[in-house]
């Protein structure tokens, strides 16, 4: 029984990195294999591919990549990873297609909530920016704040893009209460900031 697992391979500023996973991987793999009970029949073994690119960073092209070659080469029952965001949806998309399913620890994306279609095989072992929408929910009702909510955050249109999927969840989830305006104030690195407080001052209340 095969196990593919597609992780940036030496990245340390990932929490799933290859590094840090790796060997969690490997001591399932033997605690599964050392009890005959669960499996009879197979032998667990895990397959690696690396979902990062020449700069060492996720890549939505080498993630995806490297899973077909897995899947070709190994035919695995599941996949663990990829957990960036933009390397998940497409690999996810795959295995979907394939009627195999993937664990991650990232893709909190609130695009990964939909389970009708694409990610319908996709589980995600950690936390999502729906979650946290819904928190911002629960705080709005808990102290009140009917009126309008304004979204503050830095984004660069590159990398992952944590700060924008962060703030889609809440985003997304806010308009769920009735009459709430939802606003947002996106800056760079090097930006005007003196505009971005003239927009708080004229949005925010």
């Amino acid at each position: 029984l095969t196990l593919a697992v597609v992780l940036p391979r030496r990245n340390l500023t990932y929490p799933w990195a290859w590094p840090r996973v790796g060997p969690a991987v490997s001591l399932a793999a033997a605690a599964v294999n050392s009890r005959r009970d669960l499996l009879p029949g197979f032998t667990v073994r895990w397959v690696f591919g690396d979902s990062e690119d020449r700069h060492g960073v996720c890549s939505e092209m080498a993630a995806p990549l490297v899973a077909v070659d897995l899947w070709l080469a190994h035919r695995p029952a599941a996949f663990l990873g990829p957990g960036c965001v933009y390397s998940a949806a497409p690999v996810a998309r795959f295995t979907g297609h394939w009627q195999l399913p993937l664990v991650t620890a990232g893709a909190e994306a609130h695009g990964f909530d939909d389970k009708s279609e694409e990610f319908g095989l996709t589980t995600r072992a950690g936390p999502s920016h729906r979650k946290l929408g819904e928190l911002g929910v629960q705080l709005h009702r808990r102290f009140n704040w009917t009126r309008r909510a304004l979204l503050v955050y830095w984004d660069e249109a590159a990398g992952d893009r944590p700060y924008y999927f962060a703030a889609e969840g809440l985003y997304v989830q806010l308009p769920t209460l009735r009459n709430l305006t939802v606003m947002d104030v996106v800056f760079r690195d090097g930006g005007n900031f003196s505009f971005i407080i003239q927009e708080i001052k004229a949005k925010g209340r």
